[in-house]
């Protein structure tokens, strides 16, 4: 008799990816940590499980998890399959993974609607001093209408420059766009025509365009090389001091220590912050800053998104081991 597959998931996700794994026969086993497991922990539990004759076929990662060779190796020879729980996947060495045979796969376009959406709140609570305000009102300062406390910032009419013209780049286009009458422009490497044609975006040949002629910059690229502190005290400084930056994408593509610096002296206006550079820590003054707004890395923490990822998550594992392509299917170049 053939024994069921095994699969180790790291930590909790909802539970209907459980039920399509286990109601395919196979074995699902649960990690028991209750914060981020290191590398290390991970090779530690996978090694000790492989002494006592147990093999994994695939295992369910987190974007916290950093998955190396020595951790696949550690798994043991059966694994087939790390299904990332997340679009990205720069936790996973695909070099590694490439040179064992194991299929690496994620969850696209799952949440691009709520990661715009609370791309937007940030914007709206930026422009509208709704934190500054909130904290006022809480510590007793209210003492009665005042026209010159909390003036904001109006948003029909600004610019909306967009780093980032995928399916959530897309979505924030046409909620300012369409909703606010702000202009818009972006860029990515390549086109987008629904972009253009139907919200009137304009594309620009270089970040540079978008750092220079835009009143609300907000990031949605991928960490690579090449965008990896594209955001720093050169570029910065090509902003307007009125600007507004926004991080619903990836820390390390903003400098952190070079933000906390422009927002300090001015040099930009504010910043909506929901990914860090050295998460789950903030760089030294972010915190204390009046003219951010900082969200614990939630943009697309709606039940909704969790659920379409989990089963995505799941049915990846499921397409692998019955030979078909899974949706969410790395291709590693």
């Amino acid at each position: 008799m053939t024994k069921p597959k095994k699969i180790f998931v790291t930590r909790n996700i909802p539970e209907i990816a459980f039920k399509m794994l286990k109601d395919k026969g196979y074995e699902v086993e649960l990690g028991k940590y209750k914060v981020p497991p290191t590398n290390k922990d991970l090779i530690k539990f996978f090694k000790a499980r492989v002494k006592k004759g147990t093999q994994y076929d695939a295992i369910l990662t987190l974007l916290t998890d950093q998955v190396d060779g020595a951790l696949l190796d550690s798994v043991g020879s059966q694994l087939q399959i790390v299904s990332n729980y997340a679009v990205g996947y720069n936790n996973i060495n695909l070099g590694d993974a490439k040179k064992r045979g194991v299929e690496v796969t994620n969850t696209p376009g799952a949440f691009s609607d709520c990661i715009a959406e609370h791309t937007v709140a940030m914007i709206f609570a930026l422009t509208t001093r709704l934190v500054e305000a909130d904290r006022y009102v809480r510590a007793g300062k209210y003492k009665g209408w005042d026209p010159m406390i909390f003036i904001g910032s109006d948003l029909c009419g600004k610019t909306v420059g967009i780093l980032g013209a995928g399916h959530i780049g897309e979505r924030v286009a046409k909620h300012l766009g369409k909703g606010f009458d702000m202009p818009v422009l972006y860029y990515d490497v390549k086109r987008n025509e629904t972009l253009e044609k139907e919200y009137g975006a304009i594309f620009c040949e270089t970040p540079e365009e978008i750092y220079k002629k835009a009143d609300i910059i907000s990031l949605h690229v991928p960490l690579l090389p090449s965008t990896h502190h594209m955001i720093n005290e050169k570029t910065l400084k090509m902003m307007k001091s009125t600007a507004i930056l926004i991080n619903t994408a990836r820390g390390p593509v903003v400098d952190e220590v070079a933000l906390v610096d422009a927002l300090k002296k001015g040099t930009i206006a504010g910043a909506g912050i929901d990914v860090y550079e050295f998460e789950p820590k903030l760089a030294k003054g972010l915190a204390k800053l009046d003219n951010v707004v900082l969200t614990p890395h939630i943009a697309s923490a709606r039940t909704s998104a969790r659920d379409e990822m989990a089963v995505l998550a799941a049915q990846n594992i499921i397409d692998v081991f019955e030979g078909r392509v899974p949706k969410g299917k790395v291709e590693i170049k």
